[in-house]
């Protein structure tokens, strides 16, 4: 009995110092870091950026792997199953790290036990646009526009459950409106009517909406975010223009499969700081309409994670949206 303990003993002392070396070497190869979402979209633009960025750092490529498909759920879900050893990334999202759990009527992760949070590299604004037309010229003539005319106005969206379907189910409940809502089967459709005057007002992505809001074809009434917006300065968020605790943007995280050891986490968010702390990848993310968020540790990633489950559940929930 002695000596199978011992012989236990020397077999589990193996296996840990295997794991302990493994980890001191990491990475000893490339990594992969899934984007779900289709390649050529802001997301993988994004994506690319860092990949290009991390390499050098960690001393080791970084290979972007686009699994598109079901609102960001089949990457997410490729992630969720991988090793978790580190060489496998989600580059993630509100849809896959926070919405979709509500709004999807089947999904196979958890939003919060499926992965091991690594760092937030930021969020991309969303505005609140109006085609010229509509006489508001900020967000409180539009609501008492809106109020004035019940049922005239209506807003766009990229499709149902889509952030820009959830922000306007967000505005119509805190302004007391009830602007109705058009869903489009994606962005570019639904900003083409909007362009056309087909309808009123959308609330889509700071990088879509500027060069129609500087050609003066659709006037900004307001940023969607806490704060203003890096791109227009001088636009007011809407919490500034009553709707206090409006709050409505595209975050993206790095997240690695749930069980990835502590010391590994630790070495991917140093090296993502690392990256991010560079000015031309800073510029570059700027200009792909991202607003970088300060260096945050794994924790805070995980906490802001569970904040923005809760948030977008009661939206959903509001909204009567669900998908298959």
């Amino acid at each position: 009995m002695n000596i199978r303990r011992i012989i236990l003993g020397l077999g589990l002392g193996l296996m840990v110092s295997a794991a302990a070396l493994a980890q001191k070497d990491f990475p000893s190869k490339p990594l992969t870091l899934v984007v779900p979402f289709a390649a050529g979209g802001p997301t993988d633009a994004m994506a690319r950026t860092l990949a290009h960025a991390l390499g050098p750092v960690l001393g080791q490529p970084m290979i972007v792997d686009n699994r598109p498909g079901a609102g960001g759920n089949i990457g997410a879900d490729y992630v969720a199953r991988a090793q978790p050893d580190g060489y496998t990334l989600l580059f993630g999202t509100s849809g896959p790290l926070a919405i979709n759990v509500s709004l999807y009527g089947k999904i196979t992760y958890d939003p919060i036990k499926s992965f091991a949070p690594v760092i937030q590299i930021g969020h991309l604004p969303n505005v609140l646009v109006v085609n010229p037309s509509v006489p508001a010229h900020n967000v409180k003539e539009l609501i008492a526009y809106a109020k004035a005319n019940p049922g005239k106005l209506s807003f766009a969206s990229s499709g149902n459950g889509a952030s820009s379907h959830l922000a306007g189910v967000m505005f119509n409940s805190m302004a007391g409106t009830d602007v109705q809502h058009i869903p489009y089967k994606g962005t570019g459709p639904a900003l083409n009517d909007l362009l056309g005057g087909q309808v009123a007002m959308a609330f889509t992505d700071v990088l879509t909406a500027l060069p129609h809001i500087k050609a003066g074809k659709l006037r900004v009434l307001g940023v969607t975010t806490a704060t203003r917006s890096q791109v227009l300065p001088d636009v007011p968020t809407l919490a500034e223009q009553g709707l206090k605790g409006f709050d409505v943007s595209v975050f993206f995280g790095i997240v690695a499969p749930a069980g990835t050891q502590q010391e590994t986490i630790t070495r991917l968010n140093a090296a993502f700081v690392k990256a991010l702390a560079q000015p031309d990848v800073r510029k570059t993310l700027t200009a792909q309409g991202l607003e970088p968020a300060p260096a945050t540790t794994p924790a805070q990633l995980a906490t802001f994670m569970r904040s923005e489950v809760v948030k977008w559940r009661d939206v959903v929930k509001t909204s009567g949206a669900k998908l298959d």
